[in-house]
């Protein structure tokens, strides 16, 4: 049975005329439109296209087997599908990317539900903090915060990605909790070395009531992971700052407490990242619906807000 992707690409090249143009339609790279045009026409043993440098032209053969596709690409997957074990029912490997912490705490509670109803989906995922080309790497979908928005790709915001102070009841005995962030310029900072720049990271804060301020400390240990930097706060080596979705599970017990009530860093949002085409699969579609609705009915929004 030939892939959807290789039908995919070859409607869109000859309905565009250009496998550029079909590879902005897909979100993919021209290049990887070239690839499956030309495994379809080796699976069927016929050339589709004349190709020139301005534009691709179809041959007789081409037109015979675009005429034999009229119907359009949700016929065709309404085709493919109907051939599956269950048409109705969303199946495959389900590729993601998202950092370890935020899947452990707010990905994998959801899975229990999202397996007992969708079993025939296997999620497989990629758990680490290393940016990723969702296209080019083949996943169906990424979580995380401050990506690259892609061409053919989608964002779907999950909540806020602020960024707050804090350290753990041990490390605060004793010490007169600050007002600003610039009065926290001799504790002991726990810091993180960007991952592009190799620098440390500043942290421009917002106060509760407007206005900005850089939060100042003096390094005591330097990593580049943020679950690293929380377990170092726990352990009561000092002040760090973290994502709220990192630090929420540890707030909540009191393991750690937040040093500056109301100030934050905004990094924008936490999204959703995937390939943006109409003809989104099956179990893309479902993940999405479930995790977005969950997001949703437990209010993380809000409870992600670092003010």
């Amino acid at each position: 049975m030939e892939t959807l992707a290789n039908l995919q690409s070859f409607v869109r090249s000859a309905d565009a005329g250009s496998f550029s143009a079909a590879a902005r339609a897909l979100g993919l790279t021209p290049a990887a439109v070239s690839r499956n045009v030309a495994q379809l026409e080796s699976n069927l043993g016929v050339r589709l296209f004349q190709r020139s440098t301005r534009k691709l032209t179809l041959t007789e053969a081409g037109e015979r087997f675009l005429h034999s596709v009229s119907g359009g690409l949700e016929q065709v997957q309404s085709a493919i599908d109907a051939l599956s074990h269950d048409a109705q029912q969303p199946a495959g490997v389900l590729k993601l990317s998202a950092s370890l912490a935020f899947a452990r705490d707010f990905l994998l509670p959801l899975m229990p539900a999202f397996i007992a109803r969708y079993p025939a989906v296997l999620p497989d995922w990629q758990l680490d903090n290393r940016p990723v080309q969702l296209i080019a790497d083949g996943y169906d979908a990424a979580i995380g915060g401050g990506l690259d928005l892609q061409s053919g790709m989608v964002a779907r915001e999950l909540a806020p990605l602020h960024v707050v102070a804090v350290a753990s009841p041990a490390y605060l005995q004793g010490r007169v909790l600050p007002q600003r962030p610039a009065e926290l310029a001799q504790w002991d900072g726990l810091v993180m070395r960007s991952a592009n720049t190799g620098r440390l990271k500043d942290w421009p804060m917002l106060a509760p009531a407007g206005g900005q301020e850089v939060l100042q400390v003096t390094p005591r240990l330097v990593l580049n992971d943020p679950d690293a930097l929380c377990h170092a706060a726990l352990l009561g080596m000092g002040v760090t700052m973290l994502a709220m979705s990192d630090a929420l599970p540890h707030l909540t017990r009191g393991a750690l407490v937040r040093v500056l009530p109301g100030w934050y860093s905004d990094l924008g949002s936490i999204s959703l990242y995937f390939a943006g085409n109409r003809q989104l699969p099956g179990k893309t579609r479902v993940f999405i619906d479930h995790v977005t609705g969950a997001f949703q009915a437990q209010n993380w929004a809000k409870r992600l807000a670092g003010r």
